[in-house]
Order: C-alpha cells, then structure tokens, then sequence
C-alpha cells in the first residue's frame, strides 16, 4: 500500500500555488483549484490502490506525480510506457468548470449558496449528481467531467459562505448530498443574523443567539444593489455592495485575513472533506471502472473506424477488419491495448449508429457483421458519419476513415471542422477512389475537403489503390498507442524543396516520420551526419516503406538524440510529420481572462480573438511529474509556411500549469510548439501540437444552466458580437443526434456589441437518461471571409423522483467456528446472509462487494427483495458491498465479526437492519 507520506505529497505536487481564496484559476489564488485538485487527487488514489488490491497487484507509484500515479494505477497490468496526459486534462477540465462557475453565474445565489438560498443550492448540486451518475452509465465521461467541475464548485462555497463552520462543524454537511434528508434549522428572512461590523473585519460577527441555538444562515451578495433584509449578514469584499448597509462587514471566507484565518482553514478542510464524500458517492455509483475512465485513467488509445459500407467497398472493409483484428491480437496485455473500440459505418442514405464497446470480443464481432452493399461509387454520408465519431470518441482521438468516394453532405464540412479544433482529435483518410475530381464550386465535394481536414487535425490524406491499402494500415497500427507524441509537423501547397530541422530526444521511442505527396524525395540525416535518402528502403537511419502518396519512415531503435534534419523535393503539395511514443509531453487550451469579484481563466469553444494576444493555458508532463523538465520556449508556428515561431511569454500558475502568452499571433493556420529540457537524461526535446487553429474577430458566448429533459423543449440563449464589419451574419446550429431544432438562419451584427437569439432544441420523449448532445453553433459573415464557432455539450437527464438508497436487511451471520486463535483463521469460514431492497422501487442495478476476501452470491436483481449470500474465511473478518438502484443511489452492507479488544469473532444471533446515511451507518437491532 503507498504510504501516508506518498499520498501527501501526491497532493502537494499538484497544489503548488499558493492557498489565499475561494476563486478559480489565475491571480496567485488557488483555492477553488486546490480544493478540486486535492479531492480528485486522493479519490484517484484510492481507487487505484482498490482495483490493484483486488487483481492481487501493489499500488506503489514511484513518485508524487500525476504521471507515475498513472503509471502506477495501470502498468501493474501490462508493459510499456503509459501516457499521464489524459488525466491532466481531465483534472483541468474539471477544474475550469469550476472555476467558470464565478463567470457563468456570479449573480445566481444558488450557485454559491449565497442569500440563504440553501434548498436551491442543494438543488443544483442533486440535479448536477443525476446528470453525472446517469452520463457515466451511457459513458458519456466528458459531460460528466464538465457537470462535476460546476456541482463541486456549488458545494465547496457552502462552508465558505454560510456560517456552518461558525457553528463549531467539522465535518461536512451530508444533508446536500443526501435529497431525503431535510435541511434543518434554518433561519428564516426574518430572523437577524448578524451585528454591525463598521470596518468590515471582526472576528465574528455572527450574533450568538445564531450560534447558540446553531441556525444556519449565509451572507446575503449584491453585485448591483445593497438590499438585504434586516439585521441579515453581508458575504463581504468589495464586490458585495450590501456590506455596507448596516450590519456591515461580511462572513464569508473565500480570503483568508488576520480576523478570519482560523475558519477560512476550517472552511478549506471541511469543504476539502465534503468534495471527497461527493466523490465517493459518484465512485460508488459509477464503480471502480467508469470512475477512473471518467477520470482520464485508462490506457489513452481509442480505436475509432469510420467506414464507407457502399457497393465497391468490400476489399476496404475486409482490410479494416483485419487491421481491427491484428491489433485486437497483437497488443492485448499491453499498454497499447485500446481502451475502447468504436465504429460508425455511413452508407446512402444511412450512416451510423456508432457502435462503442470495450469489449475486444464484441468489437471483432460487430466489424465481421459489415458488408458492402448499394451506393456504388457515388457520394456518401461521410460527414455525418465523421461527426459522430467525433462527438462519440473522447477528445484527442485518433479516427480513421476509410472511403472511396467523395463526401456528399458537404454542408457539414465547417461543422466537422469545429468539431476536430474542440476535441483536438486526429483524423486519418484512406481513400481508394480516383482523386482527380476537382472542386468545380463551393457547394461541390472533392477529395481536397478530406485533404484540408486532415491537414486541420494533424492527420494524414492517404491515396492508394484498393490492392495497395494492406500495405497503408501501418499508420493504424503506429498511432493506436497510450503515449504518441507529435515532434514535428509541416505542409507545403505548392511543393518546393526545403528542409527542416526537428530534436530528437531521448524518452523517445519509436519514432517515425510520414510524407504524404506525390514525387517526391527526401535525404534524411542525423545529428552525427549520417544520411539516407528515399531511394534507400534500408539504411544505415531506418526503413522506408512507400505505398501510394504515402512514405513512412520508420527509424532504427539505437537512433542518436539531438537535431535531425530531412530535406524534401517536390513540385507538388506535400506534408511531413514526425512521431513518437514518450511520456514527455503537453496538454494545452487557448483561454480567455475574465474579471469579476472571481476572477479567472476560461477555456474557449472557439477561436481565439483577432487584434488580441493569444493566452494558453498549458501542462507539461515529464517522466517524473513537470519538475522533472524545464520549458525554454513555447510559441505559436504555422503548419503550410516557414515563418518563423512567434514566441510566448510564460507565467507559472502554480498546480503544474502556465500561462503562455503570444502577443503577436501568425497569419492563417497555426500551431502550438514547445522546447525544453528533460532534466532525467539531460536532454533537449521538442514537441508540437496536431490540431491548428486560427484567429476570428467573430465571438459566440452560450452558457448552459441546467439538463435537457426527455420530450421537453429546451431553450439555449447566445449572442454573437464582432470586431469586424457589422453586417449580416449566417447563423448555423447542428447537434449530433438528430434532434429538431429552430434558430434564427442570420443575424445583423453591429460592431463591437452583443446580438441575443436563442436556439431551441427537444429531444424524443424516449430518449435514454444520460444522453448527451453536442451542439455546434457557427456564425459566418456574409463574405464568408470571417466565421467562428462554439462547441457546447448538453446532457438529457430524466427528472428523478427517487432519493431514497437501497436498504440492506443483515438476516443472519454465523462466525462461531471462527477461532480464537489468529493463526488457526485459514482454516474456518463465516457466512453472512441478507435480503436487499430498493426503498422507492424503481430497482436495483447491480451489487458489488467493496471490502472483503471472500465470495458474494445473490438472487436475481429483478426480484423486489434481493437475497445476498457472502462466505469467506476467518481471516477476512469484514464485509462490505455496494448496491445501487436505477437512478444512481448508493446503498451499503457492512459488517464486521472483529471482536472489540481482540481478534476473533463473537457469535451474532440477532438480525440487524444497515441503512447507509452518507456517511453514517445506522444499526438497528
């Protein structure tokens, strides 16, 4: 087991910045942050060292990072190199929603608890755990990262705005996580709260009748007026106007000041404790499996096809199915084993459904049942098959798409194109179908539009002949691991003959270059100046393989760190790209600052603002955590040019991010580039980003304030506002399911001010709880010269009437041949029996056993009253197992034939009656 030492300096690593206030990214102040980041830290923890525990394994991270805890929670399964980047992005991605909390709602009571609005903040919180428990059962972890990041946030600000730590509570509040608990003693609007506090800092404002007969009350917030009602306590600070109406001062503890430190700390400790609880109760909902892959910890490859099933396509599919099948066979055990499969075939008119499985089995046995048929060789749905890939696989996936004809539904194009720029995923075209058919107008499909998405996502245009393709799929099978890594990245259209230098580090493995072009060669040549050209299959640097448009170049595995260089010849378009396996790498989002009493940091849906420096929000992860490397130089660089690197200035965040800076953004496309040394091996290294981006004076801001319901019309306020030319602007709405939807078709602009709509979305009456949407708004001006893009996830969540846990019954337990003596325990068994029944009917869902060696039996869950059997040996003397009913309710059974003072077991005779109270166990004989 990791020791109490390790745990806590997991924590520290991440928590580095400094701990002065409740408030989200930026500024110096952490706390919101640290709060989240501390609970998701041990939660992960724990879950870790619980599923290594039960496949027999040790949890025993070789250090306090986020990576090797990564390492440690899988590399007990298999060997290799296991990337820590997904589940930095997720902690991040949980944390900005915290934080945008303070933008989004900085007026709304019951997202702080502010006001006394104690049983509507309660509300947001059982509403967002419904969204979350109901996404992760349809494995929807990116809607349930983003509800969890604001549901926390609500949480946390309860101990620091209200008085319950005042009223001598240490422990949290179980009652807002538990809807069948009332809120209890609550001081009405009438009842005064607080006295007068003329400089706006005493110790302790709180009146002492409010103390003493523990009535909970919060501090009354006013951003625009100072009313309150009589005698009510203010939150305080300069931001709330009422704390200058008398009573004066404030009780809130987002800072911690001279008068205030000793319940600022109790506020940070009990909130700290009330985040983990939350988690657990999500934990237990979810199981121990869809918690960490919720998490980001999972082996990061997601195989995702995309495939044309039409008439001429029978030799495509059949090489898809045998590239599925090979890396089935080929990487099973190991850190390249896919976390997940998913599938999406597109024909005419159909496309889809998507097909997701983690089931290696399922997967092999979904792919054998395709077959081509209709359609020919004429346009397909290949877009609409794209975007449900896209929206389906979790961001920064590699997808491949397998096709031999050109896209028919064009007009999705720009959507596939916000798509790939949100979620940051790579797409891969293998196209088998003449490719000398040219754009003859705008509305005319070619196969340039899957050049120009793969030259978007970082991924690559393959051109190859239907016998060739076998020969292609290598891209496949290169890309599908946990820790790929892109060194280098350039595009020239039209070809010319240029070279280009690239570092090579020592963490890589693996490594190996594509060209994608026709006629073209290359001389590449490494630190020492050794070279090879491409007439060269085998040389003294790697082996080349050329099939179609398409050389790889696959270099020796003794290859010499240091600056390479590859020197290229064409007239005609081509596009280079250099890759690796390494732990070493970065995760980044472009941001937008925001003020307010909060302010902070938030992730754009779009792109970044024109005339402005661009900000990024970045983590760099290393072989042993961000400590074990020193960023020199991060920098914006087009894809399609030789223009020099616009270079950024770096701010440290604190909690193992920086800020990044680029005052001067390039023209056109660009990337992301970032240098620096790995201070394990001394070595210099380079990495750049896949995904491009570009600049827009066009903004679109939406907030989502709640769950979609099934069968209802759900109504999404935006506005858009431009730098540029005011005018017409066309307004497109598309989400990913198909659902009807009305909005306005253009909107006229006026510089610099916000235009408000609305778009209305209703999903089918039958559609299952825990669904998501992706809904992707675009605003485009009447030249066409300037567009931009929001990309917004919406959850479908049915209203829950059910808050009542499942009820463990214990009917018997027989211990009385355990003996007294320890030594003697393997020899002996216990037996526990008892009946599970699920207090408001809608049923239980599963039961699991959370503690405990031996083995647990039940009856059918369809039964109304579920009989549970457990036996296992002396030596395991305590059970414990989980039941959780159809809408996510957590029950438990507990028990224990410890005898107190002593080892052995007494002889239980009576039934007892376990109800789980959060996190109190009530037995009752």
């Amino acid at each position: 087991m990791m020791s109490s030492v390790l745990v806590v300096a997991l924590l520290v690593s991440v928590l580095s910045g400094p701990t002065v206030a409740f408030v989200p990214f930026g500024r110096g102040k952490s706390t919101h942050v640290s709060i989240t980041g501390t609970a998701l830290l041990q939660k992960v923890t724990e879950t870790c060292r619980a599923v290594a525990e039960a496949a027999g394994h040790q949890f025993t991270p070789t250090g306090s990072s986020p990576e090797e805890l990564v390492q440690a929670c899988l590399g007990h399964t298999a060997t290799g190199q296991v990337s820590g980047a997904k589940f930095h992005a997720a902690l991040r991605e949980i944390c900005m929603q915290n934080g945008l909390v303070d933008r989004d709602f900085a007026n709304s009571a019951p997202h702080h608890f502010n006001s006394e609005a104690f049983l509507e903040g309660r509300g947001l919180i059982m509403e967002g755990m419904a969204a979350i428990k109901a996404n992760v059962r349809q494995a929807n972890f990116q809607a349930a990262r983003e509800t969890l990041g604001r549901v926390l946030h609500v949480l946390q600000d309860f101990y620091s705005h209200s008085n319950w730590v005042e009223l001598g509570n240490t422990k949290p509040y179980v009652n807002l996580i538990r809807p069948d608990l009332p809120l209890e003693n609550l001081a009405d609007v009438n009842t005064p709260t607080c006295s007068d506090c003329a400089s706006g800092t005493c110790p302790s404002p709180i009146l002492p009748n409010i103390l003493k007969e523990k009535k909970l009350t919060s501090g009354y917030m006013g951003m625009f007026s100072n009313a309150k009602p009589a005698g009510k306590c203010s939150h305080g600070g300069l931001g709330d106007l009422t704390s200058a109406a008398v009573p004066r001062g404030g009780i809130s503890k987002d800072e911690r000041r001279s008068d205030n430190a000793a319940f600022h700390t109790a506020a940070l400790n009990t909130s700290t404790a009330a985040s983990l609880q939350l988690l657990e109760d999500v934990r237990l909902a979810a199981g121990d499996k869809d918690f960490l892959r919720m998490m980001g910890i999972a082996r990061s490859s997601v195989v995702c096809f995309v495939i044309d099933t039409t008439g001429s396509m029978s030799d495509d599919i059949e090489e898809a199915r045998e590239v599925v099948y090979e890396i089935i066979d080929s990487k099973k055990g190991t850190q390249d084993e896919p976390s997940e499969y998913i599938l999406v075939p597109f024909n005419d008119p159909d496309f889809g459904p998507m097909i997701r499985t983690t089931d290696p089995d399922k997967m092999k046995t979904e792919i054998s049942k395709l077959t081509a048929n209709g359609g020919g060789d004429t346009p397909e749905m290949c877009f609409s098959g794209l975007q449900l890939a896209l929206t389906g696989a979790p961001p920064s996936s590699y997808i491949y798409v397998f096709t031999d004809a050109v896209a028919k539904d064009i007009a999705l194009k720009d959507t596939i194109d916000a798509l790939i720029r949100s979620t940051k995923s790579t797409v891969s075209f293998f196209m088998t179908g003449s490719s000398k058919r040219r754009r003859r107008s705008t509305t005319a499909a070619s196969f340039d539009d899957y050049r120009d998405l793969a030259l978007v996502s970082g991924g690559q245009a393959i051109e190859v002949s239907k016998s060739e393709l076998p020969e292609a799929t290598d891209v496949i099978l290169d890309t599908s691991t946990s820790a790929l890594v892109t060194v280098l990245q350039q595009a020239r259209n039209p070809g010319r003959s240029e070279t280009f230098p690239f570092v090579l580090d020592e963490s890589l493995k693996k490594i190996t270059t594509y060209i994608t072009g026709r006629s073209t060669s290359f001389t590449l040549t490494n630190p020492a100046g050794v070279s090879q050209s491409s007439s060269e299959a085998t040389g003294k640097l790697g082996t080349v393989q050329s099939v179609g448009n398409l050389r790889r170049i696959r270099l020796n595995e003794d290859k010499q760190a240091g600056t390479w260089q590859i020197h290229i010849t064409s007239a005609q378009p081509y596009t280079l790209k250099v890759t690796g396996q390494s732990i070493v790498s970065f995760i980044y989002n472009f941001v937008e600052s925001f003020e307010g009493p909060h302010p902070g940091y938030a992730i754009l849906s779009g792109r970044p603002q024109a005339g402005q420096p661009a900000k990024l929000m970045m983590s760099v992860m290393g072989r042993k955590g961000p400590s074990s490397l020193t960023v020199t130089d991060v920098g914006l660089v087009t894809v399609s040019s030789s223009e020099t690197v616009r270079s950024g200035t770096i701010s440290d965040m604190g909690n193992a991010d920086i800020l990044v800076t680029v005052e001067e953004v390039p023209e056109g496309e660009f990337g992301v580039i970032l240098k620096g040394t790995d201070k394990v091996c001394n070595s210099e290294f380079q990495r750049q980003s896949t995904t491009q981006m570009s600049v827009s004076k066009v903004t679109i801001q939406a907030v989502i304030d709640r769950s979609m319901e099934p069968g209802e019309a759900f109504q999404l306020p935006f506005s858009v506002m431009t730098q540029g030319s005011g005018g017409q602007y066309a307004i497109s709405a598309r989400n990913d399911r198909g659902f009807p939807m009305s909005h306005p078709n253009s909107l006229t602009l006026t510089t610099a001010e916000y235009t408000n709509a609305s778009v209305t979305i209703t999903s089918p009456a039958n559609t299952p709880s825990g669904t998501d949407v992706t809904l992707t708004l675009e605003a485009q001006s009447s030249s066409g010269v300037d567009s931009n893009y929001a990309v917004l996830r919406l959850s479908v969540v049915t209203k829950i009437t059910d808050f009542v846990q499942p009820v463990c019954e214990v009917q018997s337990v027989r211990a009385d041949e355990c003996p007294t003596d320890v030594s003697q325990c393997a020899s002996f068994q216990w037996e526990l029996s008892a009946n599970l029944t699920d207090g408001n009917g809608t049923g239980i869902e599963s039961i699991t056993l959370r503690q405990g060696d031996g083995t647990l039996s039940y009856t059918s869950l369809t039964d109304p009253t579920v009989q549970a059997n457990y036996d296992a040996s002396c030596c395991s003397q305590i059970v414990e197992f989980v039941a959780v009913d159809k809408v996510g309710n957590v029950g438990k059974c507990y028990q224990s034939i410890v005898r107190s003072g002593g080892p052995s077991a007494p002889t239980v005779s009576l039934p007892l009656l376990v109800v789980l109270l959060g996190s109190v166990l009530v037995l009752r004989p």
